[in-house]
């Protein structure tokens, strides 16, 4: 098999791949992995480039949560690159519960295109 026959491949199975694990009837939504209650959630916006794609994906950001509940820091750690700015857009609006320490975790987004 050719080098660039083995990339599309891997190309091709990794849209199935997150096709396969975006659920739901929301076109986006974020599930975290952190302990602090969650006051306000804000979801992303789909962007316009994935439906006219019509394509699916999952982003994992890394945030961290300022004492007063305020999303402090958002960072990339995976997922499909065209759903990525919409995904830190979306977290940084978030707002958790007020704390004496910061807090960080992982928040997953899925994306499926809008019915």
């Amino acid at each position: 098999m050719s080098n660039k026959v083995l990339k599309r491949f891997i190309a091709m199975g990794a849209l199935l791949a997150g096709g396969l694990l975006a659920m739901g009837n929301s076109p986006a939504w974020g599930q975290e992995e952190i302990n602090r209650i969650v006051k306000t959630k804000v979801a992303p916006v789909y962007p316009d480039l994935a439906r006219r794609m019509n394509i699916t994906g999952v982003v994992k950001v890394q945030i961290t949560v300022a004492t007063n509940g305020s999303v402090k820091n958002a960072k990339l750690v995976g997922g499909h690159p065209v759903f990525a700015n919409a995904a830190l857009d979306a977290v940084k609006k978030w707002r958790f519960e007020t704390a004496t320490q910061e807090s960080t975790g992982v928040v997953q987004f899925r994306f499926d295109p809008p019915q």
